[in-house]
């Protein structure tokens, strides 16, 4: 017989969803208010859609600052397709872009950005397995660079800028995927953040873009149509049909962040999350963060065990037991707890005492 109790959702994403905007969005389901249909049935080019849109835009502008100068455009492709849509927009002929590498992602980035033009590695910590975001001191940026890219936090090695590096007048692009909206942001800061929704605004499918409204010159009319913000700008993200509930969705989920006190608040609530959660690694060495201390995330928490063996018991004991997700990346092992925005308090609490009791007994 199918479960209908939820369990905790340590996914790196698609990723857990506020309890009140899935039954929103349940009880709205089959008809919105005063429509007759689902969001699903709505047409885009329709004014009931057309005010849902305004509000998720108004709720993100008003949640995290966005100056009147900032577009908000809402695309599709994930932050993958923005890897080389950045580089097709902004970086001119003849110019160079300076990347900064943390990680996985960010090599990915890289990747795609050579496929465009000249990249310059910047940064990289590399050689210390990403366990750290680099130093100012450390960076070789590119005088007069096209832009500066950044990963603001690193999924799969669990690391995370504390502060934006300094860039002078050259514009910052950040991939934001897995913290963006979780605290407060000072958007002039950068010319362009980009972020896959399935972590922290709503389910997958949507791609959340905020540039800044001179950087849309640069997208050059030979582009392809559909990737180029410039046309997307134009078309208030309505080019073509966009995805019109995982936008109603990011819309509610605004609506939450709001009610909650906004970024300032959910910024205590990851805070409170991660030090009980790294206060637990810490405890008695037994569990080994993989992150150095002063680049911890607060959205994925990644650890070690004393052997691979112990992690695939607590991997599995931990599911059976109701938290589920706790695998690390394929790619670097361990296990990693990953407590976006929506998850909830207890279940880091919940996740704390399975550990100790782990340890009582493997340890």
């Amino acid at each position: 017989m199918p479960t209908t109790t939820r369990v905790f959702n340590f996914s790196a994403g698609p990723a857990v969803l506020p309890i009140p905007v899935l039954e929103q969005a349940q009880r709205d389901l089959v008809a919105l208010p005063a429509v007759g249909m689902s969001v699903m049935e709505v047409s885009h080019r329709s004014k009931v859609f057309e005010d849902l849109l305004a509000g998720a835009i108004a709720g993100i502008r008003e949640l995290a600052g966005v100056p009147s100068n900032y577009r908000i455009l809402f695309l599709q492709g994930g932050a993958s397709l923005q890897f080389s849509m950045a580089p097709m927009n902004l970086l001119t002929k003849g110019a160079t872009a300076d990347y900064i590498d943390t990680g996985t992602w960010a090599v990915k980035a890289i990747e795609e950005a050579k496929r465009v033009g000249t990249v310059n590695v910047a940064g990289s910590t590399k050689a210390d397995r990403y366990s750290r975001i680099p130093t100012q001191t450390e960076l070789r940026l590119t005088p007069a660079a096209s832009y500066v890219h950044i990963t603001t936090n690193n999924t799969i090695e669990g690391t995370e800028w504390k502060t934006p590096p300094d860039v002078a007048d050259v514009p910052l692009v950040a991939d934001a995927s897995s913290d963006i909206l979780s605290g407060p942001i000072d958007l002039s800061r950068f010319g362009l953040i980009y972020a896959g929704a399935q972590k922290n605004l709503g389910p997958s499918g949507v791609t959340l873009v905020m540039i800044r409204e001179d950087l849309l010159a640069r997208s050059d009319e030979g582009l392809p149509t559909m990737l180029s913000y410039k046309v997307q700008a134009e078309n208030n993200s309505l080019y073509n049909t966009p995805n019109t509930f995982g936008i109603y969705i990011l819309g509610l989920v605004m609506q939450w962040l709001k009610s909650l006190g906004g970024l300032s608040a959910i910024a205590r609530i990851n805070q409170r999350k991660a030090a009980m959660l790294y206060s637990e690694i810490d405890r008695t060495g037994f569990y080994r963060g993989t992150a150095q201390k002063d680049s911890r995330s607060l959205m994925n928490v990644t650890f070690r065990l004393p052997s691979e063996d112990l992690e695939k018991t607590f991997d599995r004991q931990a599911s059976a037991a109701g938290f589920d997700g706790l695998k690390g990346h394929r790619s670097v092992g361990g296990l990693r707890a990953s407590i976006y925005n929506a998850f909830p308090e207890e279940g880091v609490a919940g996740l704390v005492d399975f550990m100790r009791e782990f340890e009582r007994t493997h340890g």
